[in-house]
C-alpha cells in the first residue's frame, strides 16, 4: 500500500511543482496517511524531513534513491562566555554562546594540539561518534529593559532532549557524485554578528514564526514581528563547497562557498575556486519563546522584544558556528551508505544519554533570571 501512496505523489509531480506552499501541506497529509496506514515510520519520517527544503525540492527528492538525510539530536553541553574560534585562548568572551555537542570543549581548541574525538568523552548528541560542537544564545528584552534568557527546545522527534539543536547532514542525490566529509581540524562560520544590513544577510539564514511544531513555511531574515505561537525557530544552511586545502583559515570562511548557480538540492555546480563539495550542514534550532507572548510585556512601540546576547535586535547578525569532531571515518561512511535518521553504520545513544553530558561553565556569569544587562556588558543597537 505504501508503494501506491508512493507513486500517488510522484504521480502529482508536476502539478504540484507549481504551488510550493500547497505542495507542502498536501505532502505533509500523504506522508502522514502513508505512516498511519501502512506503519512505514521510518520512510514516513524520512519524507516529512524533505518539507524543510521546501515545496519543488521535496518532490524532487522523494525518489527512494534520494531519501539519504542523516539528522539526529544534540543537547546542550554549557552556555557560557566561550568562543575557541574567534576568541582562542580566552575565558569571558565578549558574548554569551550554548554550546552543544562534545566534551572536548574548551577556551582554546587548537586542531594542531588537540584531536577531540580522542580528547571527548561523551557527546549531547544521538549519534555518539559526533564529538562536534555548535552553539548560539538568544535573549528576551522586556519593556521595563531587563533581560531573560530564551530557552530552547526540542524538535519533532526529539521533545526529551535539553534545549540545543537539531542536525543535519545530507549528501548529494544519489547518482550525482558524493561529497567530501569535513577533515580534522576543519572550522567554519556562516554569517556576522557585526552585520546590521538586510541586504549582506546569507538566504541561508533565516528565521521562522512557528505556528506549529511541524511549521515550515514562512522563513525570513528578520526575527518574527509578532508573537509566535509555538515559539521562534532559527535555520542555518552551511556552504557546500571547499576549497580542498584549508581547514580553517582567519576568518573561518573564506575556505568554503556556496554553488556558484543553483543549490546544494538540486545539484548546483561549486565555484572553481572551492571545488570540493561537502556535506549539507544544516542547524534547526527551536527557542521556546511562548513564554514571552504576552504583548504587555513589549516594547511600548510595539518593536519585537528579542535580542541576540550580542546585541542585536535586527535579527541580521546571525551566525552558526562550527568545530569538526567525528570520530575516525565515520561521517564519510555516513555520508556513502545515504544514512538518515536511523544509521546502522554509526553508533547511538539515547537523548537522555546525550542529556547527561556536560562540562562545568568556568566563566561564572549569571546567564539566568532577570538581568539589567546581557552577560558581558554587551550592548543593545540603538
Amino acid at each position: 500500500m505504501y508503494l501506491r501512496w508512493r507513486s500517488l505523489l510522484r504521480g502529482a509531480r508536476c502539478w504540484l511543482l507549481g504551488a510550493p506552499e500547497l505542495s507542502n501541506s498536501l505532502v505533509l497529509l500523504l506522508v502522514l496517511v502513508i505512516k498511519v496506514f501502512d506503519n512505514y515510520r521510518e520512510e514516513g519520517e524520512k519524507m516529512l524531513l524533505r518539507l524543510r527544503y521546501g515545496g519543488a525540492a521535496v518532490l524532487t527528492l522523494l525518489a527512494p534513491e534520494a531519501w539519504a538525510l542523516l539528522r539526529f539530536s544534540c543537547s546542550q553541553l554549557v552556555v557560557e562566555r566561550l568562543d575557541p574560534l574567534v576568541n582562542p585562548g580566552v575565558t569571558g568572551t565578549p558574548h554569551l554562546h550554548q554550546i552543544i555537542g562534545g566534551n572536548a570543549f574548551s577556551p582554546s581548541m587548537d586542531p594542531a594540539k588537540v584531536d577531540i574525538p580522542s580528547q571527548a568523552t561523551c557527546t549531547t548528541c544521538t549519534f555518539a561518534e559526533d564529538f562536534s560542537n555548535y552553539w548560539a544564545v538568544l535573549y528576551f528584552q522586556a519593556r521595563n529593559g531587563t533581560f531573560k534568557r530564551v530557552p530552547q527546545k526540542g524538535n519533532v522527534g526529539f521533545e526529551q532532549s535539553n534545549g540545543g539543536m537539531t542536525v543535519y547532514y545530507t549528501p548529494v542525490i544519489s547518482g550525482q557524485g558524493k561529497v567530501t566529509a569535513f577533515k580534522p581540524g576543519f572550522r567554519m562560520i556562516v554569517g556576522d554578528p557585526l552585520n546590521r544590513d538586510k541586504s549582506k544577510v546569507p538566504r541561508q539564514l533565516t528565521f521562522t514564526c512557528l505556528k506549529d511544531p511541524l511549521t515550515r513555511t514562512g522563513e525570513t531574515p528578520d526575527f518574527p514581528k509578532a508573537p509566535c505561537p509555538a515559539g521562534i525557530m532559527v535555520n542555518a544552511r552551511f556552504p557546500t563547497c571547499w576549497d580542498g586545502k584549508t581547514l580553517d583559515p582567519p576568518d573561518h570562511s573564506s575556505h568554503v562557498a556556496y554553488p556558484s548557480s543553483g543549490t546544494f538540492e538540486s545539484n548546483g555546480p561549486c565555484p572553481a575556486s572551492h571545488p570540493v563539495k561537502i556535506p549539507q550542514l544544516f542547524y534547526e534550532v527551536i527557542w521556546d519563546t511562548t513564554k514571552f507572548n504576552n504583548r504587555a510585556d513589549w516594547p511600548e512601540d510595539g518593536s519585537q522584544p528579542f535580542v541576540w546576547s550580542f546585541g542585536d535586535k535586527t535579527g541580521y547578525g546571525n551566525h552558526a558556528d562550527y568545530v569538526f569532531g567525528w570520530k575516525g571515518n565515520a561521517l564519510q561512511t555516513a555520508m556513502d551508505t545515504n544514512c538518515n535518521i536511523n544509521c546502522p553504520q554509526l553508533r547511538s545513544q539515547s537523548i537522555q544519554q546525550g542529556n547527561q553530558c556536560n562540562v562545568k561553565d568556568i566563566v561564572g556569569d549569571n546567564i539566568d533570571g532577570w538581568l539589567t544587562e546581557l552577560p558581558g556588558g554587551m550592548t543593545v543597537d540603538k
